[in-house]
């Protein structure tokens, strides 16, 4: 199964998620890449869209290998296998503060006059545009719990077996279109995988005028 794009496999996720139209859902979407995903199964679902700030810990010698997360709130998850990368102690207290300074500033950047949505008592929708290891959206999961949602639900369209193996106890429903037993890295599974810039989030989030010829 291969995605045309972001917005296609959102479009084929809200059909998925279309028993929560008419609940009013609070649609959170992990940045960059989820949140025009996020925008278009908001409006399809009549909800409302935010974001969730987290961010993956890089490991010391290959960023793109999560050996953590960092939520808004500052709760870390690591993962098991962090010191035999080289993650020690004193690496990921320092990667941690710079993935927190991240996350200011994309708050501040993203939603400038206010802060997150209260998430309490409402069914809310965690997207992202893919799971390799899953330590993001285990982090996004476990912050939005901490506040008390009536239903969690994490929607993505394609993820490693494993990474969903790992989330299953964090949410109360999962829906993956697609985990492929050879799973390897997210953007293999979409035929167009831009970089999301800044300026297509503040668009997607009504805090900026969005131009089409930025996308991508």
């Amino acid at each position: 199964m291969r995605f045309k794009d972001r917005l296609d496999a959102a479009r084929q996720l809200a059909l998925a998620l279309d028993k929560y139209r008419g609940t009013h859902p609070l649609v959170l979407a992990i940045p960059r890449g989820a949140v025009p995903m996020g925008a278009l199964i908001a409006t399809a679902l009549d909800g409302q869209l935010d974001v969730t700030l987290v961010r993956k810990l890089g490991a010391p010698f290959n960023r793109e290998l999560a050996v953590g997360s960092v939520d808004e709130s500052g709760w870390s998850y690591i993962a098991p296998y962090a010191g035999r990368v080289g993650a020690d102690t004193t690496y990921l207290e320092q990667e941690t503060a710079e993935q927190m300074d991240v996350i200011r500033r994309r708050r501040a950047l993203y939603t400038p006059n206010r802060g997150p949505y209260d998430v309490q008592g409402r069914i809310v929708i965690v997207v992202d545009d893919g799971l390799a290891t899953g330590a993001t959206m285990k982090a996004a999961l476990h912050a939005v719990r901490q506040r008390h949602p009536q239903r969690l639900i994490c929607a993505v369209p394609v993820a490693s077996p494993d990474s969903l193996d790992d989330i299953r106890p964090l949410a109360d429903e999962i829906v993956c279109l697609y985990a492929p037993p050879g799973f390897r890295a997210v953007g293999m599974y979409y035929a167009d995988f831009p970089q999301v810039e800044d300026a297509e989030v503040r668009g997607a989030l009504g805090t900026a005028p969005y131009d089409e010829r930025q996308a991508g």
